[in-house]
C-alpha cells in the first residue's frame, strides 16, 4: 500500500464525520461514544480525529473559514459548511470541557471505561473507575494545546458577541485542564532506586548482560558510568517529587535505579504551586515505579509543549511555561536513561536481544517496541551516528516479523496474535487498594511500529535507513488497512480484527476511538514525513555535476559551431536547451535526481542537432 497521507486523512476525516453527525434538531448535533462508552480518554481522542491533523498541518487548517480547503469541506459535509464547521467544534469541545469538569471546578482524567478488572467475574469500584491515569493527562496535552491554537485563530474572525464570550469561556477552560494536566505528569513522574542484589536489580543486570563472561560487577561499573549525566541530573528534578529519601539513596553509587512515568499519580506524591485554578489535587495510589507504555505516552504528548508551534503562537501562559520546563527536564532525563540502557555494552546492545524483560520480570515484543520507540526518538534528536539508527532500524524489522505484521499468520495458535488482540495486559499495581485488581489493556502493536518508523524515516537523512523504515511503514500501514470496519454506521473507522487476525471483540462494530486517533497521529506524522526535503545522495550528486559538465560543454561547442539565427526553430530549440541547462545547475543540491532528468533531455536535444548537422553535411 502506497502512503498517501493526504486521501487517507480525508478518508478518515469522512467516516468520523459521518458516525458523529447527529440531526439537527439537538443542542450540540455530536454523537458521543464508542466502543469502551464515555471517558475523558475516549471523548478526548474522538475529538482529536479532527483536531490533532487540523493543529499539525496546515493544509488541513479548520479555524480561518475563509481558508478550509475544499476536499477538506467536502469529506466533512456530514457536519457543516466552512461557517459551520468552527462553530461546531466550539459547541463541542465546550461540551467536553464541562464533562470533564468536576462540581469543585477540577478537571477530570479518570481511565473510566478503559480500566479492566484484572479477575474475570469481579467489578471494579467507582472509586478505582475514577482514578486519574497518564493516558488522560497525556491526551489532554494534545487536545488543550490543539484547542487553544484553534481558538487563538478563530477568535479575531469572530463577530457575534455572543459567540465571542463563549469562546473566551471555553479558553478559560482549556487553559486551566492544560495546567492541570502538566501537572498530573509531573506528579506521575517515577523514580524507582533499589539495590543490585535485590530482585528488580538482579533482572535489570540480566538484561543488560549480553556477555556472559562478564560479571555483575563490571556490569554495574559500565551501567554507573552511562548513568552518570542522569543520575546527576536528577537532583535538579525537584518539582512533584519528593527529594529526600531519593537523593540520599541516588548518592549510593551502588543503588540501581529507573525513572520514567507510573500508571498514575504515584503514591506519596507532593502538591505542586500553581497559580492557575486547577482546583483539587488528588492523593496519588499508583505504584512508585515506571511503565513502558505509559512512559512512551507520557514523552509523546510532553513533547508537544515545546513545539514550534506552541512557542510561535505563545500557547502557554507564565505558570504553564514553568511547569513544561520542569516535564522537559524529566524528558531528558527519561530520553537518556532509556536510550543509555537500550544501547549498553560493547556489542550486541539489550534491545537487540528480543523480547525485553522488564525489572518486574514480565518481557513481550511489545515492550521491546516501546523501548526502540524512545531510543528511536533520542538518537534523532542528537543526531546518531549511521551504525546506531541502522541498528535500531534492524529491530523494527525483526519486530514486524515477529509481530506478523508482514509475515503469513500460523493457522494453529499463532503466539503474535496475542499482541494485537486482545493485547498486552499491563496490572495497575496500588489501584488494588481501592478494590479488586486492575489491568490496562493495549493492542496499539501495529499502529506504534507504523508511527515509529514514520517519525523516524521523517527525521532520516540516511538514505538506506529511510527506504528500509518507509518499507516498514508500508507494511504496517497495509496490515492496519485490513483492520478498519468494513460495514455500518462506524464504517471506516477502526478497529475490527475478525478478519485479518480471526479474533473478535464486543461491540466491534462500534469505533475504537483509542485505534483511530492513533492512526491519525500515523497519517500526521506521514505527511511531515512526505514534506521533508528528498534525502540528497552525494553520489547522486557526483553523477549529476558530471553529466551537467557534459551538456553544457556540448551546447558551448554547439554555439561555437553552428550560427544562432533568431526567429528560426534552431534558435527555439537552443533557447529551450540553455533554460534546460540553467534549471538543471539551479536544483543541483538540492534535487541532484531532478537535475539528472533535466541533463538527461537536454542531451537528447543536443544529439538530434548533432545528428542533423551531420545530415545537412552530408547532403551538400
Amino acid at each position: 500500500m502506497r502512503i498517501e497521507p493526504r486521501r487517507q486523512t480525508l478518508e478518515v476525516w469522512q467516516a468520523v464525520a459521518e458516525f458523529s453527525r447527529r440531526d439537527r434538531d439537538h443542542e450540540v448535533p455530536w454523537r458521543w461514544g464508542g466502543r469502551d462508552g464515555r471517558n475523558s480518554i475516549s471523548d478526548a481522542e474522538q475529538i482529536l480525529c479532527l483536531m490533532y491533523p487540523a493543529a499539525e498541518i496546515s493544509q488541513f487548517r479548520l479555524d480561518n473559514p475563509d481558508e478550509i480547503a475544499d476536499d477538506v469541506l467536502e469529506a466533512l459535509s456530514a457536519i457543516g459548511d466552512s461557517r459551520e464547521i468552527p462553530q461546531l467544534l466550539v459547541d463541542v469541545l465546550t461540551e467536553y470541557m464541562i464533562s470533564y469538569t468536576s462540581d469543585s471546578k477540577t478537571p477530570v482524567f479518570a481511565g473510566s471505561g478503559y480500566f479492566r478488572a484484572r479477575d474475570e467475574g469481579t467489578e471494579l469500584t467507582e472509586a478505582q473507575r475514577g482514578l486519574d491515569v497518564v493516558d488522560s493527562f497525556a491526551t489532554s496535552i494534545s487536545l488543550t494545546l490543539a484547542t487553544l491554537g484553534f481558538l487563538k485563530v478563530f477568535r479575531p474572525l469572530v463577530r457575534r458577541p455572543e459567540l465571542k464570550d463563549r469562546i473566551k469561556h471555553l479558553e478559560a477552560m482549556t487553559s486551566t485542564r492544560l495546567s492541570a494536566a502538566m501537572i498530573g505528569l509531573l506528579r506521575s513522574f517515577s523514580v524507582n532506586v533499589f539495590k543490585a542484589g535485590d530482585s528488580q536489580g538482579q533482572l535489570l543486570l540480566r538484561t543488560l548482560r549480553q556477555d556472559e563472561r562478564q560479571t555483575d560487577r563490571e556490569v554495574l561499573d559500565e551501567l554507573r558510568d552511562r548513568l552518570k549525566p542522569v543520575r546527576a541530573s536528577l537532583r535538579d528534578a525537584t518539582l512533584g517529587i519528593s527529594t529526600k529519601e531519593l537523593l540520599d539513596k541516588l548518592e549510593d553509587d551502588n543503588m540501581m535505579f529507573e525513572c520514567g512515568f507510573s500508571w498514575g499519580i504515584v503514591r506519596g506524591a507532593p502538591i505542586i504551586d500553581t497559580p492557575d485554578p486547577v482546583g483539587e489535587q488528588p492523593d496519588g495510589v499508583a505504584l512508585n515505579a515506571p511503565y513502558l507504555y505509559f512512559t512512551v505516552v507520557a514523552i509523546d504528548g510532553i513533547v508537544e509543549l515545546f513545539s514550534e508551534r506552541s512557542r510561535v503562537l505563545g500557547l502557554l501562559n507564565a505558570g504553564q511555561q514553568r511547569l513544561a520546563q520542569a516535564l522537559q527536564l524529566r524528558w531528558d532525563l527519561t530520553m537518556g536513561y532509556w536510550s543509555a540502557i537500550a544501547r549498553a555494552g560493547a556489542g550486541r546492545w539489550p534491545l537487540e536481544n528480543i523480547p525485553w524483560r522488564t525489572t518486574d520480570n514480565e518481557e513481550s515484543d511489545y515492550f521491546s517496541l516501546l523501548v526502540t520507540a524512545v531510543v528511536i526518538q533520542e538518537l534523532l534528536t542528537r543526531r546518531a551516528t549511521d551504525d546506531d539508527l541502522t541498528r535500531t532500524v534492524e529491530v523494527l524489522e525483526e519486530l514486524a516479523i515477529r509481530g506478523r505484521v508482514n509475515r503469513r499468520i500460523l493457522r494453529d495458535g499463532d503466539p503474535a496474535v496475542a499482541l494485537h488482540s486482545p493485547g498486552v495486559r499491563l496490572e495497575l499495581t496500588g489501584g488494588n487498594t481501592l478494590g479488586p485488581p486492575m489491568c490496562w489493556q493495549v493492542a496499539d502493536f501495529s499502529a506504534l511500529l507504523l508511527k515509529r518508523a514514520l517519525r523516524a524515516a521523517g527525521l532520516s537523512r540516511n538514505i538506506s535507513a529511510r527506504d528500509r523504515l518507509l518499507a516498514i511503514a508500508e507494511d504496517a500501514l497495509e496490515h492496519m488497512s485490513r483492520r478498519r470496519i468494513p460495514h455500518g454506521p462506524a464504517s471506516g473507522l477502526w478497529d475490527t480484527t475478525e478478519e485479518l487476525l480471526g479474533t473478535s471483540v464486543a461491540d466491534d462494530h462500534l469505533p475504537s476511538w483509542y485505534m483511530t486517533e492513533r492512526m491519525i497521529e500515523c497519517h500526521v506524522m506521514a505527511t511531515r514525513a512526505v514534506s521533508q526535503p528528498p534525502v540528497i545522495s552525494r553520489q547522486l550528486i557526483t553523477t549529476a555535476v558530471d553529466l551537467l559538465g557534459e551538456a553544457e560543454h556540448l551546447f558551448s561547442q554547439y554555439q561555437l559551431e553552428v550560427p544562432d539565427r533568431p526567429g528560426s526553430r534552431m534558435h527555439d530549440i537552443l533557447l529551450r536547451i540553455d533554460a534546460g541547462l540553467i534549471r538543471a545547475r539551479e536544483v543541483l543540491r538540492t534535487k541532484p535526481g531532478t537535475s539528472i532528468a533535466i541533463t538527461q533531455r537536454v542531451l537528447g536535444d543536443l544529439d538530434e542537432l548533432a545528428v542533423a548537422q551531420q545530415r545537412a553535411a552530408r547532403s551538400r
